[in-house]
């Protein structure tokens, strides 16, 4: 009974800790190819499409995207991939 307790209680553990360690975080890219007052909605539909993502802010002016996301659940390459999918290529801003 002790080590099943034990067991559990390390399993328990785990599973809190690692979700402890996901953390919101916020990326700023910079979005080739946004020629229109249209393009700024594409890229964020884009963006919004990834599982993950909790907001998007796209600047037309800017030819930026804020974009604020669950590290657990996506990475900024996925976010890199779904703007460059739709015809708009990004890369992290510096």
């Amino acid at each position: 009974m002790k080590n099943f307790v034990a067991a559990t209680a390390l399993m328990l553990g785990a599973v809190v800790s690692s979700a402890a360690l996901a953390a919101e975080r916020t990326v700023t890219l910079a979005v080739s190819n946004m020629y229109c007052a249209a393009c700024p909605h594409t890229v964020k539909a884009s963006l919004e499409a990834v599982a993950g993502v909790k907001t998007v802010v796209v600047s037309y002016k800017e030819k930026t995207a804020v974009v604020t996301y669950d590290d657990a659940a996506t990475e900024v390459k996925a976010l890199i991939a779904a703007t460059t999918n739709a015809g708009y290529p990004s890369a992290p801003r510096t």
